[in-house]
């Protein structure tokens, strides 16, 4: 199987802009392919709404976006791919002649993934060529926040095939889950379901509407589910002995006429209902508008969950791991080592994002404080260390902090930062960091830090290694002979004293 520079997507509804647009977002390129022209334009209207919550999902820094481009010729998009996502309606016929057509263009290395919600593998890949590389990809709406993504194999897939596509879905940030045996619905998608029959019966009874059951699960199991399935918190609410004593208890319950696991029929009546409760539950907002609530609303959770490196919050905690170590290989690659390195290094590279505009309509102070603590954070981890104190057995703080401005930045704007080692002592690290626009060489603002080392289980400044001292003063030497910037050792001027 291939390296996944080039992702093909077949279908461009949802599921494929999303899928779109967390590629894209990780280095990607995408080649969307459709029946439709007319959704072309649907597909880069979803990557465009998706992109503000993708840039707030994490700091770490990332590759240059993905180029996306759309063809109403599958084979075309087949043969110029290295991994196929099939996104179209579920209907098993459909699939199966699509997917079959796909195959005979796609190379044999080519994994061919289909998002089906419910439908086997066995009985996608009947008239593929090749059809060990066919295997359910399952992932969840919205595709570039929530990680999880459902591994099936058929009976003919390889398990080449499925290492491969858990080892690209890694890639781009997600959370392969490899389900052991086919049956319809995968597994996320029963325990769906069931919910979901309960919530019909319950509506359908007159018991609540839409916006209380909603209610019964936001303020309670949903807020334990963000971190801890089911299973392990039921296991909490059986105390000291956990599982075991919990369904002792509990388990009687089940034969209690609570559940009606049939479905109720669907009747004009019920849909009314279903239809009036979400529609009060919108409150007059657009589905773009509901979706951009949900997608802060996952960022965040995501970024409190990173703090404790549990559930999809470990699932970003690794993917922005990946993203620094490569971050500090590509700058060693550069010619960042010490005594090679004759400029300042390129440490950052990014943009302006829509939320660091302040009143003004410009990029605000505080945002380029974060800039050049992420470009020290780069430099650092080039040197061998991180700057936080949960990475490692020892960090850089930051204890002195000057920054001058020079013109303004405004939104999506590229910017880069060099950074330049004015100054090393056995306790810290003394920086310059400079901030321009990427397209015209502008300047922006500087950054003149310093930092010191500390031990991350006393707390306190410590003494640096010897191999990391050698390395930060490499630099520093290189460093030496450029001219001296003219901002190190400003201090706040007023021209009227």
């Amino acid at each position: 199987m291939r390296r996944v520079r080039t992702l093909g997507l077949l279908g461009t509804g949802v599921i494929g802009g999303g899928w779109a647009a967390r590629a894209l977002h990780f280095g990607i390129d995408v080649i969307a392919a459709d029946v439709k022209p007319e959704m072309e334009a649907w597909i880069r209207g979803a990557v465009t709404n998706a992109e503000s919550a993708l840039a707030r999902l994490t700091s770490a820094p990332l590759p240059a976006k993905g180029r996306l481009s759309f063809t109403t010729d599958l084979g075309a998009m087949a043969r110029q791919v290295d991994f196929i996502q099939e996104n179209i309606p579920e209907q098993l016929e459909l699939k199966q002649r699509v997917l079959a057509e796909a195959s005979r263009h796609a190379p044999a290395d080519v994994v061919i993934a289909s998002s089906t919600s419910g439908l086997m593998a066995t009985d996608l890949q009947r008239d593929m060529r090749f059809p060990e590389r066919l295997l359910v990809a399952h992932p969840f709406n919205p595709v570039y926040l929530l990680p999880l993504v459902e591994l099936v194999g058929g009976h003919a897939t390889s398990q080449r095939a499925i290492d491969a596509a858990a080892a690209f879905y890694t890639y781009i940030g997600m959370h392969p889950l490899r389900v052991r045996s086919e049956v319809p619905g995968h597994l996320t998608d029963r325990l769906q379901e069931a919910l979901w029959r309960e919530i019909l019966h319950l509506v359908n009874d007159g018991v609540a509407t839409t916006g209380e059951l909603d209610e019964s699960i936001v303020y309670g199991p949903g807020l334990r589910w963000a971190a801890m399935g089911t299973n392990l918190i039921y296991h909490l609410a059986g105390g000291e002995t956990g599982m075991r004593h919990m369904l002792r208890q509990f388990g009687p319950c089940l034969k209690w006429p609570w559940t009606k696991l049939e479905a109720p029929e669907l009747t004009e009546a019920l849909i009314d209902r279903m239809v009036e409760g979400t529609q009060a539950q919108a409150a007059g907002r657009s589905i773009r508008e509901l979706e951009r609530l949900r997608d802060d609303y996952l960022v965040a959770i995501q970024q409190v969950l990173r703090q404790f490196d549990i559930g999809a919050g470990s699932t970003l905690r690794a993917l922005e791991e990946r993203l620094y170590a490569e971050s500090a290989a590509a700058l060693e690659a550069a010619g960042g080592g010490g005594g090679r390195a004759a400029q300042p290094l390129e440490t950052l590279e990014t943009e302006v994002r829509p939320e660091w505009i302040d009143h003004n309509g410009r990029m605000a102070e505080s945002r380029c404080l974060q800039v050049f603590g992420d470009a020290a954070e780069a430099l650092f981890r080039h040197a061998g260390v991180s700057a936080h104190r949960g990475a490692g057995r020892a960090f850089f703080f930051p204890v002195e902090s000057h920054v001058i401005h020079h013109a303004p930045a405004g939104a999506l704007e590229a910017i880069c930062v060099t950074t330049q080692v004015l100054g090393v002592d056995g306790n810290g690290a003394h920086l310059l960091h400079i901030l321009k626009r990427r397209n015209d060489g502008r300047l922006i603002a500087t950054g003149e830090q310093r930092y010191e080392y500390a031990s991350a289980s006393e707390g306190a400044a410590a003494p640096m290694e010897a191999a990391l001292r050698t390395k930060l003063e490499g630099l520093r030497a290189a460093h030496a002979g450029l001219p001296a910037p003219a901002q190190a050792g400003r201090h706040v001027v007023f021209p009227g004293k």
